[in-house]
């Protein structure tokens, strides 16, 4: 069934290549209209903002709660035949159903890695402003990026959280470390295994955080009920100028709350 769905996307693809011709779509977009970028899901959208992109599309519609799994269309693959440039983090199940028939398209393919400490962030964002030339407003978006959390960082210190001793989801680690939380254990995003929950069960865990796209904390405040529990996401819930911006900032507010 699999091999099917491949063969169909490579058939549908190639006949809106032929209709339209690569070379004529590249011509037309360099010299007379914006580029034309199209991301996997809200996250690599994201990303793309910070890379100086505007108008982006996206594939995985915002309202799923774990958009990686989204199961690819053929119109969603027209779309992204016609793009310039599709940013997707890989682990995407429409690149499993794609596989290498997207590759032919000649769309710029841009792989980037999805976590949001500063570090990575700035990295991707750089990668992202340099295909699509655009620093100068990446700059100042990763600029605004970094600058949410270091204020966070300074209003966790401020309330005395940087002492509390944390157990964290793993796709939420990085952020929880550049705003100075003290991770002293992670799980996920698998489920949770016998040995994890009785580590938090010992007690000393004052803050549990968990991840809304895959939540798996429930059994260790069972066994840790006092242990407070904040929600974060990584996923964008809109595609707008400064999304993971305003989106980190949402997770600081839960926080601190």
């Amino acid at each position: 069934m699999k091999k099917r769905i491949t063969l169909l996307l490579f058939l549908t693809l190639s006949l809106g290549l032929f209709a339209e011709g690569t070379g004529e779509r590249t011509a037309v977009s360099s010299a007379s209209k914006p580029l034309s970028v199209v991301a996997s899901t809200t996250w690599t959208a994201a990303f793309a903002d910070l890379g100086g992109a505007d108008n982006i599309q996206i594939i995985a519609p915002a309202s799923l709660v774990h958009p990686p799994e989204y199961e690819i269309t053929v119109s969603d693959v027209l779309k992204i035949g016609s793009a310039d440039y599709f940013v997707y983090a890989g682990y995407e199940r429409m690149m499993q159903s794609m596989g290498d028939s997207i590759k032919k398209t000649g769309t710029e393919m841009v792989l980037i890695n999805t976590d949001n400490s500063i570090e990575n962030v700035t990295k991707q964002a750089a990668i992202i402003a340099s295909l699509l030339h655009e620093q100068y407003y990446s700059s100042d978006r990763v600029y605004d990026y970094v600058e949410t959390i270091q204020k966070g960082k300074e209003a966790v210190a401020k309330k005395g959280l940087d002492g509390l001793k944390v157990y964290c989801h793993a796709m939420q680690v990085f952020l929880a470390k550049d705003l100075g939380l003290q991770v002293g254990g992670t799980f996920g995003p698998g489920p949770l295994t016998a040995s994890q929950i009785a580590e938090v069960a010992k007690g000393g865990y004052d803050l549990i955080i968990d991840n809304i796209h895959n939540p798996i904390a429930s059994p260790l405040l069972e066994v840790s009920p006092k242990t407070k529990l904040v929600v974060w996401r990584n996923f964008p819930e809109t595609v707008e100028r400064g999304s993971l911006q305003k989106m980190v900032q949402a997770n600081i507010d839960a926080l601190l709350k």
